[in-house]
């Protein structure tokens, strides 16, 4: 697989123009060296995917080179299942990384190394204070900070101390080892941060041959400048950071990437914290990362979204310095879009009403042509079959319907999708009165749709033939919350709060023409005048579910003409 997708281009705007500038002063002799590096903790969602189209994206305009690097510091959060995951996702959205694929534990020899350096040379410490302690040492926005009882040992003591921690002859938490710099410092993070601390854990990839383990400011820098990164990119939230990551980097000698920041994505109805996204998963409020109402990329997979649909809309949000909530609806509208062009279309029916055509002959079966795709005329058509007896939606019948109803009620014509018009003569009820079932004849001179006395109706409705269904669950989705901002919490609640209760409305037995009924999963549609749908990886040739991926109606162009005017 090649580096990039070559259909994705991530356009101008602040960052293309450091490139540019720097390219015209030779600053890193015309090199663009970019990395994707996610920390193995959690499956990716929707906020990296705008991350992993910059980065790679920026590679590919500039003919450059993107690394997919794990930024694995942690092993107490990280797992191989995250490392496989996190893989996948890349290689779903259209980018390759070749044989650039690196692990920060790749470097815990060097980095140790360079955390000798800084001891040797007076800029790092092994400090004794519990983590409580160097909080409160720490001091706040308006207080500077005071130096730790540890903060003077000698520089052969620290050593010592250092060694003994990388041997395991501490517990966790009896030591950590601080960068020097200044306590006193306006920002916080200056103020002695934590370079190295004690986890007596196993890696994922190292096993047990480490018993320290070194912070991700400390690693990320490091691992930016082995790797020969020209231009380091995150999001807003590390910009206080990128002082600590020119102090490591001058402080120890090394050659220096750029850090850029952008503004995160934040989409409406959603969270992006992948703290928040694990407690979603493991309290139970979805079936797991992939549920299709997650905003992860195996979720968004799932649900039906194309690789081609995330990476357009990345390229229309584009890439900002100031944050702000991005519209859901923009994202189902760039969904829609491609669905729309790339979407073969099929009948289902997942509210059905069984009709009776009593004047079509018994056992007689037709099939009619249907076309694919008419958005595709290289789509071509499939034949689809016709009998007395099929279901329809319940909602295009309606008993004593208003004048502007073009549907089907009783006294009225409609048109069967490409086959005939038919009129509905009787309704039948249960004891209930629940209408479960029409009486309707047909016009056998309209066979094909077109009445051959020039007659029209207002109304087209589809349908599947009762003899030729298939049975399949049928999956609606809706926003997991019911706040735009589900984080805001300045009446007190906390996000769980606004967990939607109708997120998903499963439709047990529901009918798809025949053509549908062994597709393999992630197969996608459009299942005619309901929306776009895609096989579930629940799906059997037994019984076919579909996930509802997106409704047919379209609310971005509505919000844009608003804010037009």
């Amino acid at each position: 697989m090649s580096d990039t997708n070559n259909e994705f281009s991530v356009g101008k705007n602040f960052i293309t123009a450091i490139i540019d500038k720097d390219n015209e002063t030779g600053k890193y002799e015309g090199r663009v060296a970019t990395r994707f590096p996610p920390e193995p903790n959690g499956y990716l969602h929707i906020g990296h995917a705008k991350s992993i189209c910059l980065n790679f994206g920026l590679a590919k305009d500039y003919s450059g080179t993107c690394n997919l690097r794990f930024d694995d510091t942690n092993p107490v959060k990280e797992d191989t299942e995250y490392v496989d995951s996190i893989q996948e996702d890349v290689r779903w959205l259209g980018f390759g990384w070749d044989d650039r694929i690196h692990y920060s534990s790749d470097y815990f020899g060097k980095l140790y190394e360079f955390a000798v350096q800084l001891i040797k040379v007076g800029k790092a410490y092994v400090d004794s204070l519990s983590a409580e302690e160097i909080r409160e040492y720490r001091g706040t926005l308006k207080e500077p900070g005071k130096d730790s009882p540890y903060r003077n040992r000698s520089i052969e003591e620290n050593l010592e101390l250092f060694e003994k921690m990388k041997n395991g002859e501490f517990g966790d938490g009896e030591h950590v080892l601080r960068a020097k710099i200044d306590m006193s410092s306006a920002n916080v993070i200056m103020r002695d941060p934590t370079i190295y601390r004690i986890r007596k854990a196993s890696h994922h990839r190292t096993g047990d041959d480490w018993c320290i383990y070194p912070m991700y400011d400390f690693t990320h820098c490091i691992s930016d400048s082995l790797e020969k990164i020209t231009h380091s990119i995150c999001t807003l939230e590390f910009e206080n950071n990128r002082a600590l990551y020119d102090w490591v980097l001058e402080t120890l000698g090394v050659y220096r990437p750029q850090q850029l920041e952008f503004a995160r994505l934040n989409l409406g109805y959603t969270v992006m914290s992948k703290r928040r996204l694990i407690q979603l998963v493991e309290d139970g409020y979805v079936s797991g990362w992939d549920d299709p109402r997650m905003p992860t990329i195996s979720g968004m997979r799932r649900r039906g979204y194309s690789p081609a649909s995330i990476r357009n809309f990345c390229e229309r949000i584009g890439v900002a310095k100031a944050a702000n909530m991005v519209d859901f609806a923009l994202l189902e509208f760039s969904v829609r879009e491609d669905l729309n062009m790339n979407s073969p279309r099929y009948m289902g029916v997942i509210n059905p009403l069984k009709v009776v055509i009593e004047n079509y002959p018994e056992g007689q079966v037709e099939e009619f042509e249907f076309q694919n795709n008419p958005e595709d005329p290289e789509a071509g058509t499939r034949m689809v079959p016709f009998s007395r007896t099929m279901y329809i939606e319940r909602d295009d019948f309606m008993e004593d319907a208003p004048k502007k109803f073009f549907r089907l009620s009783v006294g009225r014509e409609v048109r069967l999708r490409y086959a005939y018009y038919v009129t509905c003569t009787d309704v039948v009820k249960d004891d209930n009165g629940e209408i479960i079932e029409l009486r309707c004849t047909y016009d056998p001179e309209t066979r094909g749709g077109w009445s051959k006395d020039g007659r029209k109706v207002k109304g087209t409705i589809h349908w599947i033939s009762v003899e030729h269904a298939v049975e399949t669950e049928v999956r609606l989705y809706n926003h997991l919350f019911t706040k735009e901002n589900p984080m805001d919490n300045k009446d007190g609640s906390d996000f769980k709060d606004h967990i939607n209760p109708e997120s998903l409305e499963v439709r047990p037995k529901c009918y798809v023409e025949p053509a549908l009924g062994n597709v393999e999963p992630g197969f996608r549609c459009q299942f005619e005048r309901i929306g776009y749908f895609c096989a579930d990886l629940d799906s059997t040739p037994e019984k076919p579910v579909f996930n509802r991926t997106a409704t047919l109606r379209d609310t971005w162009k509505k919000i844009e003409k608003k804010q037009v005017k």
